[in-house]
């Protein structure tokens, strides 16, 4: 089993989560993408969030019918912070040893990767997927990586990747840049602008129908 874990606040998911999703899941060809709401993201001031379980619906109601992507409510069901190790070490006991666990996550979230709870200990859990730009420099993340994580990783220009003697693998992969943010979005439904495209026509509907971000 490869096994895709996308997390966020999703608040609200939107088109550009969407692509990204589905360009990583057939990039690495993986088995299955697991979208994972954050119930409690410890990074984020709960007056801007949204409650944990309409983020859930939005989520299930964008990847509706899509083959291979699924949604979890795991970190919902967990009392407290939503911390990503521990999401993790769920779904490592969770699956057999012969599964590959990726966990997906954006460049610019990747490099605040510090200020996570036990975060070296991320990479000794599951492999990771930064998602890139086009025209990304490259040079920064390695910086990062020898910086702050393990001088130990060394890069492999053909496939793009960091191997460590220990510890996962951590993957870059350039997709597709749709500039669009959760934030430009629950902006523009403050002030009465159409959301139309930016989001699937269900989770605009249902954004509608709850009231949500006015």
């Amino acid at each position: 089993m490869r096994l895709g874990l996308f997390g966020g606040t999703f608040n609200p998911i939107h088109v550009g989560h969407l692509r990204a999703a589905v360009e990583v899941r057939e990039a690495f060809n993986l088995d299955k993408l697991l979208l994972i709401p954050s119930a409690n993201p410890p990074h984020k001031s709960a007056d801007q969030v949204v409650d944990a379980e309409d983020r859930l619906k939005m989520v299930r109601l964008a990847i509706k019918g899509v083959p291979s992507f699924e949604v979890s409510d795991v970190e919902l069901a967990r009392h407290g912070p939503s911390y990503t190790i521990e999401t993790l070490r769920y779904f490592q006991d969770q699956y057999d040893l012969g599964s590959e666990i990726h966990f997906i996550v954006g460049q610019d979230a990747f490099s605040e990767i510090t200020t996570w709870k036990s975060y070296k200990a991320l990479f000794s859990t599951a492999h990771f997927i930064v998602m890139t730009r086009p025209g990304s420099k490259l040079s920064s993340i390695e910086h990062f990586i020898h910086t702050h994580i393990s001088e130990a990783y060394q890069y492999d220009p053909v496939l793009k990747r960091y191997t460590h003697p220990e510890w996962c693998t951590v993957f870059c992969v350039d997709i597709t840049h749709i500039d669009v943010s959760a934030s430009e979005i629950r902006d523009r439904i403050r002030h009465g602008r159409h959301i139309r495209f930016l989001v699937p026509d269900t989770v605009e509907a249902f954004i509608v129908e709850k009231g949500l971000y006015s």
